[in-house]
């Protein structure tokens, strides 16, 4: 089964909606391989040992969350490790197709929405807006949760220990979540009324910021809250699709 990469990329827009706000870089397809795709491989980030490890498993198109070019870089010039990731992709006419804020609040496939299903949230609300776009989740429990055992569901989620500043209630009501780096974010949470915020990376401010306000602050690792999406996006694609996929993870402490 393959199917063109017009229709691939079309599909992917359609559902992911990636015009409905401005963004960091560009979304959609980044780089330009073969017109057939019958294998696709998905990832965090677009780095050269993702994608040389698509090249190896052989597929024809790679999706990710973090691509190749940012708003903000600068000129752009093809050298050093841009040149190794473009030669890889153009060598073995892999696609690249990059998603990100679109990943994040996608209400089905994205970061935030699986998240928080992980660590149990029974009603979710879109918040915390950028550029007049809600980028995140406000969450609430049905039954408060004491929050040791809320800091065991996040740990759990993103298999590692998050970084913790204790500084809420005893019990946790409401959370809010936005992966990656939005640690600033802990001052809406506050704002809303929150017992608790988790991201990704941590900030110095925030940790103050956390303490003052009287909310707990969770950084749980940009790159292990922003694995979900890309995976929930692959079984999206290989049930619509129909296609090969296939996850491919390369670890990143931060």
């Amino acid at each position: 089964m393959t199917v063109k990469r017009s229709e691939f990329g079309a599909g992917l827009d359609a559902f992911l909606d990636p015009d409905r706000m401005r963004d960091f870089g560009p979304n959609g397809l980044q780089v330009e391989g073969r017109e057939e795709i019958g294998r696709v491989a998905f990832g965090v980030t677009a780095s050269l040992a993702l994608l040389e490890r698509a090249a190896a498993w052989g597929a024809d198109a790679v999706v990710v969350h973090h691509g190749l070019f940012w708003r903000g870089q600068g000129e752009v010039r093809v050298e050093r490790s841009l040149r190794g990731r473009l030669k890889t992709l153009l060598d073995h006419e892999m696609n690249l197709f990059g998603y990100h804020l679109p990943l994040d609040r996608h209400p089905e496939v994205g970061n935030n929405a699986v998240l928080a299903r992980l660590l149990g949230a029974a009603k979710t609300t879109p918040a915390f807006e950028w550029e007049g776009t809600s980028i995140g989740l406000a969450a609430a429990y049905e039954r408060p949760r004491p929050f040791g055992d809320f800091v065991a569901a996040v740990a759990a989620a993103t298999r590692r220990d998050p970084l913790v500043e204790g500084a809420g209630p005893a019990e946790i009501r409401t959370f809010g979540v936005v992966t990656g780096g939005a640690a600033r974010s802990v001052e809406e949470a506050a704002r809303r009324g929150l017992d608790a915020f988790v991201t990704g990376e941590p900030s110095e401010a925030a940790v103050h910021l956390a303490r003052e306000e009287g909310i707990h602050f969770l950084a749980a690792g940009h790159h292990a809250t922003e694995r979900f999406g890309v995976a929930a996006l692959a079984e999206w694609v290989g049930t619509h699709y129909a296609l090969e996929t296939t996850i491919i993870e390369i670890n990143n402490p931060v």
